[in-house]
């Protein structure tokens, strides 16, 4: 059998991060109560408005205020 020595070997295709499909649900969303609003506006000197429309999103869409804050933190930083 000959031995090929002017072939490269083939290289393993490249692992790029895919992004996951948003999921869009069909349930409207619900308003911000207001301890909810009086608790953003405390946060609003400490975090980016970025940072608060991306909670203000998640809590409209169901999930708790903790749970919107480490979300956004992760996704958008402070």
């Amino acid at each position: 059998m000959p031995y090929h020595t002017d072939k490269k070997p083939m290289k393993k295709p490249s692992k790029k991060p895919t992004k996951k499909p948003v999921k869009k649900s069909d349930k409207p969303l619900r308003k911000l109560t207001t301890n909810e609003l009086k608790a953003l506006d405390k946060m609003k000197e400490k975090h980016t408005t970025k940072h608060i429309n991306k909670m203000k999103l998640l809590i409209r869409e169901g999930k708790t205020f903790k749970q919107a804050h480490a979300i956004a933190m992760k996704m958008v930083g402070k």
